[in-house]
This record gives structure tokens, C-alpha cells and sequence, in this order.
């Protein structure tokens, strides 16, 4: 199938979906009351876009977003490789990263709320917590797994540490790492909206909470649906990133 036919399936699907919706609300099978109604969301969106509101409540939670997903994506690369390469500081701290994983970590939202005030950094820190380990136990991993055949044959012909860190170990983590960060980048929403949530006076999680205290449902699913959206934009300028980086990575046919 070709890429093209791919993409007017995806969209003849997604169409089918609004209409199905849409019918099943018209006729009462769903009450549009708690499932809200397509056209009435899309026409929120639109009046968003067209009189500019959405604008600077969207560009807050991209900035947000965009910052957690940056700093938390250095983060764990950095504490990755550090740790994958270090087997006694590994070893030493496993059990606290364990811990710290382990944490329902979107309850330290309100500390955090505390500690940077209600702006744009304790949404930042949160997802940052968010980010961090998924891309930290994805490049720890890819570190680990380096072949020790490849390492030994390496080490042979003179490699030194420096050379199989930029030729070994960064080209066997980053596969793992482009893995992550497609996941990471709808955490990194999860924490701007999360945030946005529990104290805000701008951002669209903000919008999302006023038209709930309100029981407006059509905007909460445009808020959910314009935050969808940009995610998977942002999703695809990693795919982009992804495609530039990893030319040496055999690609497969759908």
C-alpha cells in the first residue's frame, strides 16, 4: 500500500469516527449532554483559532511542554549514559531510581507549586519528572546492551573511551532513545496540563478546567482535541529528527 492511500485511509477513518459520534448523539443513543456533540466542538475550535482566544492559553502549555520535553530528554540522556557506563554508580543508586520511579510522580505537582510558584516552571519541573525516566531507562538499557564482541574488536583497534562513546555506545543508545521520545512527548503534555490543572491563570488545561466547573462539555473535548493535535506535531518533528539522525537504521515497508 502506498504511502499516499495510507494517509486517505487514516483520514477516511478518522471521518468515519466524528460521524459516527455525531450520530450516535443526534439520535440520543449518547447523551450529548455527557458525550458532547462533533460539530459543536469543532465549531468551538474554530471560534477559538478565528478570534486568536486559543492563542496565548496554546502558546503557554507549547512552551511548557516544549521545555519539559528538552531538559528532561538532556536529563535522562545524560544520567543514562553516566550510569550505563559507571556500573558502581549504578549499582549505588538503583535502588533510588527505583524509588523515585516507583512514585506517582504527578503528586508532586503541588510541591512544586510551592517551590516555583504557579508560572510556567513548577508545569516545567513536573514534566521534566515525567520525561526524565522514560528516556533514562531507554538509553541505560541501549547502553547495556552494547555487544562485547563490538566493544573487545573496538578496544583492538585502538578505540579509546571517547571514540566508543561517540561511535559505540551513543549509536547503539540512540534507537532506544528515539523510542522514548515518542512517548515522552505526550508525557510531556501530561505535566503542562496536570500543572495547569492545580494552579494556572492561563495555558489550555486552564480552559479545559473552567468549561468543566461550568459542565461544558463540546469545549472540553476541543481542548483535548487541539492538545491532540499539537502532539502529534510535535510527534512527527521527532519522527523528522528521528529519519535524519538514524540513516544507517535499515527501514522496513508497512
Amino acid at each position: 500500500m502506498s504511502a499516499t492511500i495510507l494517509r486517505v485511509c487514516q483520514a477516511l477513518l478518522l471521518l468515519a469516527s466524528f460521524a459516527l459520534w455525531q450520530v450516535l448523539t443526534a439520535s440520543g443513543v449518547l447523551p450529548p449532554f455527557f458525550f458532547g456533540e462533533p460539530l459543536k466542538v469543532l465549531e468551538k475550535i474554530w471560534q477559538w483559532f478565528a478570534s486568536g482566544e486559543i492563542f496565548p492559553h496554546l502558546g503557554i502549555t507549547l512552551l511548557e511542554t516544549l521545555l519539559a520535553f528538552l531538559f528532561g530528554t538532556a536529563l535522562g540522556l545524560g544520567v543514562g549514559l553516566w550510569l550505563g557506563l559507571n556500573r558502581l554508580a549504578a549499582t549505588l543508586a538503583d535502588p533510588y531510581i527505583k524509588a523515585m520511579n516507583a512514585m506517582p510522580r504527578v503528586i508532586l505537582a503541588p510541591i512544586f507549586a510551592v517551590w516555583f510558584g504557579l508560572g510556567v516552571w513548577s508545569k516545567v519541573a513536573l514534566g521534566v519528572t515525567l520525561v526524565f525516566f522514560m528516556v533514562f531507562f531507554n538509553v541505560f538499557q541501549g547502553v547495556r546492551e552494547v555487544s562485547p564482541v563490538v566493544l573487545a574488536n573496538a578496544r583492538m583497534l585502538g578505540a579509546g573511551r571517547r571514540h566508543l562513546l561517540r561511535h559505540i555506545y551513543l549509536p547503539s543508545a540512540m534507537s532506544w532513545v528515539f523510542s522514548s521520545l515518542h512517548t515522552s512527548v505526550g508525557m510531556a503534555f501530561v505535566g503542562a496540563v496536570v500543572g495547569e490543572y492545580l494552579g494556572s491563570a492561563k495555558g489550555v488545561g486552564y480552559l479545559i478546567l473552567q468549561a468543566e466547573g461550568s459542565f461544558d462539555i463540546n469545549t472540553v473535548f476541543a481542548g483535548i482535541l487541539v492538545l491532540t493535535a499539537f502532539a502529534l506535531a510535535l510527534d512527527a518533528l521527532v519522527s523528522l529528527a528521528e529519519q535524519r539522525l538514524m540513516v544507517w537504521q535499515p527501514r522496513h515497508e508497512a
